[in-house]
């Protein structure tokens, strides 16, 4: 029997195929790429082995869908007792839910994740494709030492403390780097992106993948599907490049993430830390166009972005409007009489700060003794999502304080500090929101922390709008007020402006921050709080979702046009993304048009181009001047080197190279061949600006370490590429401002390269010395008709422009490694470089040749009849 591929290729073939009859696949099995159907199928047919299903995913319908990828899925699950079933149910406080407010109606999304509990393989199926139907869910099923090893080890014994600032300096302290838990990791993304690979349509479908458990899912994802539309955000903090860069897998998690079409986090901190690491550990640079942050991997625009995430309005208010809230909002008022509460909900982990804000509370209450008997502070501590030893110490410590504080300020009907240590149900949390005065967060390191925005809006109630219009018209309104004490440490810090924002290790500053918060007056109570619910209100969970999608759909909008190849191998995978019209340059192709050509202009870089730019012996090898004699010899060919050098470092270098043109300085002084005297190519003979310029640059190379000057007899240049990326970087942009105003009046110009600061002479390019070589050839009466011309930095980006003006002839404008250019082929490295020239030099070698064979044919002849 044929297989289903087989025989729709011979439909193909024969003309008669039938239209593709397009809907998605509505069911899931838990093995990898083969849904329900398919597996049905094969069973019909005898299970023959031979048949190769596949999933159509042309067949995919063209509705748009959001694909979520999380670690958990957004539901709750417990076993029934009386029939022993699964009984399922939403997580209403998922985040993960609630952003579907944010996306359109007619969006269809689907979750894929883990389940909070463990099904037994025989059940798997029947869940899978229970969740699939009622749920739009598919669950990722782990085995139990995988998900362990997987959760507890890499994620929260790696990257969770060090995302927080916590170096493994210690067995203790996060311990040290276990490889088999990386592999863990691995296994666990694979599974994800397997999952992913059996419901996505991915010309239609986006992605979205969220948080630090799935760091490298993109390149599993991008290996499989080139043009995915992908987005990631993190929830956590990123740690400056100094913490991140202790991580063994670095570059693996960051190429990773970089496989992504978009990167969000929380705030600008955060995003920079990121690209900072970027700059140092992969050399990327990044820029901002109109507002947009982002940076070009391998000719993909990978966007950066910053939106702190919100929380879900509908759902708090209807919190507020339940009865078991209502009730227990009453019962707390009660208990709670006449006392001023400070509320803290945090978990119980080593970096909410708890202990730092009880120490605060027993210095407030030692320094201001009329707030003993009135103060409470409410600590909600939710149980830890981690564990080890040091989560035991954090719990001792808390425990400690409060017991002192309560025994040395407290009497019999009063508590200073009343700790709960459980899980509060969220109608009870927000009664407790209600009653409290001030909401005291004091987290060492948080990556966003929502409680502020929860107390605000549990803290403004419900609003009637027919009860407003009434309170405007008769000009009453009730004022609500709230306050907020938040450490700087935590990601919702900067979007809350009317917090008393304090470092929570400063415990005077903090308990002098409470009581600041207590003793204020109302009327500024209510305009911090009328500040922040105007804030918290508007920047809503769904505003965050819509502003991440929308730029997502932005980000990938020309993924159909570019052309897509993949390149590495494992973690280093990357996906080139191309212009149609920009594309690697065939050696057959080159040498067939080369072969069949009259005059020919070739025109080469030398850095980066015939030599590689991590080369610390620049000198061309034996090979390149042989591939370069042979091209001069030719009668036909006209070669240059073009190159930024001094002209006596060219003059040395290529002396075997009689006929060989060179042109130095990026073109200030050139000659034809080495019989030649070297040329200006402009009239500039004076140098007086460099008397000002040097001592500048002495100047910053003092202050940069790292940098150096290169004094050449044209031009001046301060190079920064062994400074540190980002001061190097400051530095060059600060030199540039101070030599533009002091040079404005001189006849010179001011470049940045690659890592450069350069002054030379006005008029001075590779792109005008390529005009001046291309014209000298047509006065001669040798007009090119072939035009080759290879560079690989910014400064050849002049000479790729130069050329493409030569109409009349076959261009070759080639880019090396650089993606995008002005030029319309490419080759990757310099080897290519190489292997190209010889294929040209074997045409030209053979071609010489030929001629000296046909001379020596003719010298016989006359030779024989003149005997």
């Amino acid at each position: 029997m044929l297989s289903k591929s087989y025989s729709n290729l011979l439909e193909l073939a024969a003309g008669d195929l039938p239209p593709f009859v397009r809907g998605r696949m509505p069911r899931v099995m838990t093995v990898a790429g083969f849904p329900a159907e398919l597996q049905q199928h094969e069973d019909d047919n005898n299970g023959n082995s031979g048949s190769s299903l596949i999933p159509d995913w042309n067949s995919c319908t063209a509705q748009d869908r959001t694909i979520i990828v999380a670690n958990m899925l957004p539901l709750n699950a417990e076993r029934n007792p009386s029939s022993l079933c699964w009984d399922f149910s939403w997580d209403e406080e998922s985040l993960l839910l609630r952003l579907k407010d944010g996306l359109p109606e007619d969006m269809e999304v689907l979750y894929i994740g883990c389940l909070n509990v463990e099904v037994e393989a025989q059940e798997q199926d029947e869940v899978a494709a229970s969740l699939l139907d009622r749920f739009n869910c598919v669950p990722a099923f782990l085995p139990s030492h995988l998900r362990s090893r997987f959760y507890h080890g890499f994620c929260k014994q790696h990257l969770w403390p060090l995302f927080h600032y916590m170096l493994p300096l210690s067995p203790d302290n996060g311990g040290r780097f276990d490889r088999s838990l990386w592999q863990a990791y691995l296994s666990v993304n694979k599974i994800f992106a397997d999952k992913v690979m059996e419901v996505i349509c991915p010309d239609d479908d986006y992605v979205w993948i969220h948080d630090y458990h799935l760091m490298v899912l993109p390149t599993f994802l991008r290996k499989r599907f080139n043009r995915i539309k992908m987005g990631f955000f993190l929830h956590s903090p990123f740690p400056s490049s100094e913490i991140y860069r202790t991580l063994p897998v670095r570059d693996e998690i960051l190429k990773a993430l970089l496989n992504s079409d978009l990167i969000g986090f929380h705030t600008f901190d955060y995003a920079r830390h990121f690209l900072s690491c970027c700059s140092r550990m992969l050399g990327l640079e990044y820029e901002s166009k109109r507002g947009y942050i982002g940076l070009d991997y391998y000719g993909r625009r990978v966007g950066v972005k910053i939106m702190p995430v919100g929380i879900h309005k509908g759902q708090i208010e209807a919190g507020l409007q339940m009865e078991s809230a209502v009730s227990r909002l009453a019962e707390l008022r009660a208990q709670h009489e006449g006392k001023i509460v400070l509320l803290g909900v945090d978990d119980m982990d080593i970096f909410k700060g708890i202990g730092l804000k009880f120490l605060a509370m027993e210095e407030l209450l030692r320094l201001h003794p009329e707030l003993r008997g009135k103060a409470v502070l409410i600590q909600i501590a939710n149980p830890a999502r981690g564990r080890g030893k040091d989560v035991v110490e954090i719990q001792q410590e808390a425990y400690a304080v409060a017991r002192r504080v309560n025994d040395t300020f407290g009497w019999e009907g009063y508590q200073p500090i009343v700790l709960l240590e459980r899980h509060v149900p969220f109608h009870e949390r927000t009664a407790y929101y209600a009653i409290s005065e001030c909401c005291v967060v004091t987290a060492v390191r948080d990556g966003m922390n929502l409680i502020p925005y929860e107390y605000i809006l549990c803290r403004e109630g419900i609003r009637d709008e027919q009860q407003q219009q009434q309170q405007q018209a008769s000009g009453q309104r009730s004022l609500k007020r709230s306050m907020l004490v938040v450490s700087e440490f935590i990601g919702c810090s900067p979007s809350l402006s009317g917090a008393i924002r304090v470092n929570p290790w400063n415990i005077e500053a903090l308990a002098e921050a409470l009581n600041a918060a207590i003793s204020m007056p109302e009327a500024e109570k209510c305009a911090r709080h009328e500040k922040h619910y105007k804030y918290v209100s508007s920047h809503d969970v769904g505003y965050w979702a819509q502003s991440f999608v929308t730029d997502l759909e932005r980000t990938c909008q020309d993924h159909a046009r570019r052309l897509c190849y993949g390149i590495g191998f494992g973690l280093g995978f990357r996906v080139v993304a191309l212009d149609p019209n920009f594309r690697k340059l065939s050696a057959e192709h080159i040498a067939s048009v080369y072969r069949r050509c009259g005059s020919r202009a070739i025109l080469l870089d030398y850095d980066g181009t015939m030599v590689p730019q991590s080369s610390v012996n620049r000198t061309p090898s034996e090979e390149v001047v042989a591939i370069l004699n042979t091209l001069c010899n030719d009668p036909r060919n006209v070669v240059f080197v073009v190159s930024g050098r001094e002209r006596k470092t060219l003059s040395d270098w290529f002396e075997p190279c009689d006929k060989l043109g060179l042109a130095a300085e990026h073109g200030f002084y050139y000659r034809w061949c080495r019989d030649k005297e070297w040329i200006m190519s402009v009239s500039a003979t004076e140098f007086e600006w460099k008397q000002i310029v040097l001592p500048i640059m002495r100047q910053y190379k003092e202050s940069t370490d790292g940098s150096f000057i290169e004094a050449k007899e044209s031009a001046a240049v301060w190079h920064h590429e062994d400074a540190d990326p980002d001061f190097g970087s400051w530095q060059a942009k600060e030199l540039v401002d101070h030599l533009e105003n002091v040079l404005a009046n001189e006849p010179v110009a001011v470049k940045t390269g690659q890592h450069i600061v350069e002054v030379k002479p006005q008029g001075v390019s590779k792109g005008i010395i390529v005009e001046r070589i291309l014209q000298t050839m047509a006065s001669q009466g040798t007009p090119p008709d072939f035009i080759l011309c290879v560079g690989d930095d910014r400064s050849d980006e002049d000479m790729f422009e130069s050329i493409a003006l030569q109409h009349s002839a076959e261009l070759f404008a080639c880019t090396v490694g650089q993606k995008p250019s002005k030029a319309k082929y490419f080759v990757d490295d310099t080897p290519e470089v190489i292997r190209m020239l010889q294929g040209l030099a074997k045409v030209s070698g053979s071609g010489i040749n030929s001629i000296a064979g046909l001379a020596t044919s003719f010298s016989q002849v006359a030779l024989s009849s003149s005997i």
